[in-house]
């Protein structure tokens, strides 16, 4: 039977689908939308030893590393655009030891990605050759062996089996991603699970259809007649989707195409703070731990701030914003 209408709240939808050691990957693209509504309310249940893949990310990242959720991460790349051209906790979280990384090229993640998405173990690509990437890893041999999660290798350079049919004589295998648990934060979705994201997509879509739940927020919540009058542009269908969960903001202070732009004032403060511990944590109580949900952070931050962030209808983004 099919689930027709599958709207909770988000706090609902996290305790659902979350649990310690997850296995989990997070949407969004270093300062655009990310799924943050989603991630405060992770960090606020304390979720540990957590798992986390990520195409390019962000704050998201950086807030799921800072509050010492996660243990093991993949990902290409963390950054906060001008504000943290790399994640600061992130950083901090790897030169400390407290955080193990794998790490890949962009192309590969959107491979693995579609890999889990297309079912198949791996995908072929010449991405890595020649690089650090290829003979660094972040996992060892005993703890691959030991979370059957975990792929037995990070990747694997095979020979061209098309021989002299392809230019290259080696090829790099990269191997599928399938969280247990995706958090994407899109403009539109309906009841249903249906999602129709404005704009770049990102790896949204592949880690959606890789993963075996999805909890989606949203700008605007539509029935889904409104999706059907031009389902061309509908790129996630319901049946991947396990929960819808109405969160305007939900992308704040990350930028959401068409709606707002990533908030510059706060992500400057935010890479202020987390350079140093007690102001870190000081930022920490007030924005995350010291606020219900994620209402009461946009009425926090104030209304003033939210209306300077307004997209603007003809390019989609805000305009006369100090980005620096």
């Amino acid at each position: 039977m099919v689930e027709t209408d599958k709207v909770m709240r988000l706090e609902t939808a996290v305790s659902r689908f979350m649990e310690d050691g997850a296995h989990m990957s997070i949407g969004g693209f270093t300062v655009n939308r990310n799924p943050m509504a989603a991630i405060y309310e992770i960090v606020r249940k304390g979720y540990r030893d957590l798992h986390l893949y990520a195409h390019s990310n962000g704050t998201g990242v950086d807030e799921l590393i800072g509050a010492g959720c996660v243990g093991k991460l993949e990902i290409a790349y963390a950054g906060n655009g001008k504000t943290a051209p790399t994640c600061i906790r992130f950083r901090k979280a790897v030169q400390d030891g407290m955080l193990l990384v794998e790490d890949y090229s962009n192309f590969m993640m959107s491979l693995r990605f579609l890999a889990g998405a297309m079912g198949i173990p791996f995908m072929p690509t010449l991405s890595g050759l020649g690089s650090d990437i290829t003979t660094t890893w972040g996992f060892s041999k005993a703890m691959r062996q030991a979370d059957p999660k975990i792929v037995d290798q990070k990747l694997v350079i095979a020979e061209n089996p098309f021989g002299r049919w392809g230019a290259a004589e080696k090829v790099v295998l990269v191997p599928a991603i399938n969280p247990d648990v995706t958090f994407i934060h899109v403009q539109t979705a309906d009841t249903m699970g249906t999602c129709r994201i404005d704009g770049l997509t990102f790896a949204d879509v592949e880690q959606a259809k890789a993963s075996r739940r999805v909890v989606v927020t949203c700008e605007r919540l539509v029935d889904p007649g409104e999706l059907r009058d031009h389902p061309e542009y509908n790129q996630i269908p319901f049946l991947h989707v396990s929960a819808v969960c109405h969160v305007p903001y939900g992308g704040y202070p990350t930028a959401v195409y068409r709606h707002y732009d990533y908030d510059a004032d706060y992500l400057r403060a935010y890479a202020a703070a987390a350079k140093e511990e007690a102001a870190y944590r000081v930022f920490q109580k007030r924005h995350v731990y010291g606020v219900a949900d994620h209402q009461a952070l946009l009425d926090l931050v104030g209304a003033a701030r939210l209306a300077a962030i307004q997209a603007d209808p003809r390019t989609g983004y805000a305009v006369n914003m100090k980005r620096g």
